[in-house]
């Protein structure tokens, strides 16, 4: 095994030093209300935001878990990751009315838009979110790159990127999340592109490369009789779940309302955009090229989500060692210390203060902090759960964001775009579909243990995909058939808040804040975009 060597200690611990001279001068800056803690003081520019954005999204799961599932499944997975041009859609769609109803959560926005007790529920879907997906996937994948990297063991890996990680978001608020994330983007990218470099050179190039992979691992598109990965299932159903998350999500909504204003707002998630390109090209070939390398027993892994620790481990000559592993320490921290920050906001504003109005600001600040470790501390022991539902870590994730996304993303779609959309509907429609999705995930762990013949099994038999695009529809078909049936909303209450009650001043705003050189750019991501799907077609 190839060991870490002094060089890679020096570069390891400079990125530490400068990390964390950020960190106290950031601390060492006033935080004493919750704008300034939660929102960076709604001060940040694009170039902040679009990295924070990328740097949160890119994180273990990428690293650990994208690459794994580029070893065990080939490209199949860039589908997930190239639904990035729907940031677009939170710039250019969704973010004016975040921004114009003041909101701090999108719990909160629901609650402007419906009711309160939409906010509440939404605010209870995403803390299990966080515990499900966000805190047990970026925990596990930071022990797996400790113990493949540097040899330490899973769970004491684990614990030092949790502890890590959590005293600098406690102490800094929002502004250690977004600032620290314009270090780590740049060394995570760089880092990654090394390890995709090295490791062709390694193969004798991208021919040598697609000849062992074969020509399976490099089609996007499988028959619709696939049963893991149907053309048709990735096409119409990874969409819903990009919809959520880059739309409505808290985690990657909150970076944008922290802008100056919605010029900043929306440029930052166009160069968050452009950035959501990369990963196919530096996690899911470096996974590929991990597979080839092992075909040709010139590295061994055991289990995929190993893949891209071990490139880093026995390619990387010493130094640039250093510099890799301390881009895999960005993406873990950053998405970490979002996710961190997230769960804060969420339960002080959503939860705490609802109950305890009079709080003082010092006083939420401490709660969120609180309410962070317990969320750290569920996810923790969500991990050992994981392995019942899908063996590789990505594979995983996608699959629980399949079954909590569906409602969500169409409360929201119908909520801005349909006006006729009631409190009632908008309620029911996210209780039950966050229900369906959680019988399923039962289900989903419990499978060995069904009957082959049981009305179970063929629910839980439906491929996931599918099931994402048909509780979808079905939560659209309820929220409708639900509000057309109850009384219309207060045309005073919901203005400005859908599309049909907008004023001519909200119009007037919103067109200032962008120019033909935004648009331009965003054409441009889609033709990327569409150009790299027919590639790897």
């Amino acid at each position: 095994m190839t060991t870490f060597s002094i060089y890679d200690w020096i570069v390891l611990g400079g990125f530490f030093i400068l990390l964390f001279g950020v960190i106290v001068w950031i601390v060492r800056q006033k935080k004493e209300d919750t704008a300034d803690y939660f929102l960076a003081g709604k001060n940040v520019g694009w170039f902040a935001i679009g990295a924070s954005i990328f740097a949160s999204n890119i994180g273990s799961e990428h690293l650990v878990g994208l690459a794994g599932a580029g070893a065990s499944s080939g490209v199949v997975f860039g589908h997930f990751e190239l639904t990035g041009w729907m940031i677009l859609l939170l710039g250019w769609v969704f973010l004016p009315f975040y921004l114009r109803s003041r909101v701090y959560t999108m719990p909160e926005f629901l609650e402007k838009r419906f009711s309160p007790s939409s906010r509440w529920f939404l605010s209870l879907i995403s803390l299990i979110s966080y515990v499900l997906t966000k805190v047990s996937v970026t925990v596990y994948a930071g022990g797996v790159v400790l113990e493949a990297v540097l040899g330490i063991n899973f769970w004491t890996g684990a614990i030092i990127v949790v502890a890590a990680t959590g005293l600098y978001t406690i102490f800094g608020g929002m502004k250690a999340v977004m600032y620290t994330s314009v270090i780590q983007t740049p060394i995570l990218v760089i880092g990654s592109l090394m390890v995709t470099i090295i490791g062709l050179v390694k193969l004798g190039g991208w021919n040598n490369m697609t000849e062992i992979v074969g020509p399976e691992k490099l089609d996007m598109f499988k028959p619709v009789s696939d049963p893991d990965f149907p053309w048709t299932g990735m096409v119409f159903g990874v969409p819903v779940v990009g919809l959520w998350y880059w739309c409505t999500d808290q985690y990657i909504v909150q970076r944008t309302l922290s802008a100056k204003n919605e010029t900043q707002a929306r440029r930052g998630t166009i160069f968050a955009a452009y950035l959501k390109m990369l990963p196919l090209f530096i996690f899911i070939i470096p996974g590929l090229i991990a597979f080839a390398l092992n075909e040709k027993d010139i590295i061994e892994f055991g289990k995929a989500d190993q893949a891209f620790p071990t490139l880093v481990r026995e390619l990387l000559p010493k130094g640039l060692k250093g510099l890799v592993v301390g881009g895999l320490f960005a993406a873990l921290m950053s998405s970490l210390s979002s996710l961190f920050n997230s769960c804060s906001v969420l339960f002080t504003v959503d939860f705490y203060k609802k109950f305890k109005p009079e709080s003082s600001e010092k006083h939420l600040v401490k709660v969120g902090q609180v309410a962070t470790a317990i969320v750290v501390v569920l996810g923790i022991a969500w991990i050992p759960t994981m392995k019942l539902i899908a063996d590789a870590l990505y594979e995983y994730l996608q699959k629980v964001q399949t079954l909590i996304g569906p409602a969500i993303a169409s409360v929201f779609l119908l909520g801005i775009f349909f006006k006729r959309i009631t409190e009632k509907g908008a309620f029911i429609g996210l209780v039950t579909g966050f229900t369906i999705g959680m019988i399923r995930l039962s289900l989903d762990m419990a499978k060995k243990n069904l009957d082959p013949d049981s009305v179970f099994m063929d629910f839980v038999s439906i491929n996931w995909l599918h099931f994402c695009i048909y509780l979808f529809l079905f939560c659209i078909f309820l929220i409708v058939i639900i509000s057309l049936s109850t009384r219309k909303p207060d045309e005073e209450k919901i203005k400005g808040l859908t599309y049909s009650s907008l004023t001519k001043e909200n119009k007037e705003v919103t067109r200032k804040s962008w120019n033909y050189i935004d648009v331009i750019h965003s054409l441009i991501i889609v033709a990327l975009t569409i150009t790299i799907f027919i590639i790897f077609s």
